[in-house]
């Protein structure tokens, strides 16, 4: 693994799809028709489907514990604060950046997602343990 420092950034991006949306209400059970129903969520202030915001934060945990820090990395902490919607067809960049090293085994990150069109759709922090 290569030495983390402060300042330090990975992105990665993801494109998101209805059979994302129908696989993740499949497994977390979230299955709130904004997410399914496309007449529903047609009366809606979306106008249109939009992603679950845990399965968009889900790819931040995907970046942290496949690519940066990398491998064996443990969650201990993530806040999220959803900023604007994500609909199908959207990509996404998660952004993680080293905003401090407290201790040789803790990571703070800031982390943000973003759509196409540089909006910021989720933003916030979390603080890992990464294998080194």
């Amino acid at each position: 693994m290569e030495r983390i420092s402060i300042g330090q950034a990975h992105s990665k991006n993801f494109a998101i799809t209805s059979e994302m949306i129908i696989g993740f209400a499949k497994y977390s059970g979230d299955m709130n028709p904004v997410h399914l129903d496309d007449e529903y969520a047609s009366k809606t202030i979306f106008k249109r489907r939009i992603a679950h915001g845990f399965l968009v934060g889900s790819f931040i945990s995907a970046v942290l514990g496949n690519e940066f820090p990398g491998n064996g990395t443990i969650y201990l902490s993530q806040t999220m604060r959803f900023k604007a919607p994500v609909y199908i067809g959207d990509s996404i960049m998660v952004k993680i950046e080293v905003i401090d090293i407290p201790k040789p085994n803790r990571v703070h990150l800031k982390t943000t997602c973003l759509n196409q069109d540089g909006i910021v759709v989720i933003e916030g922090e979390a603080v890992v343990m990464p294998l080194i």
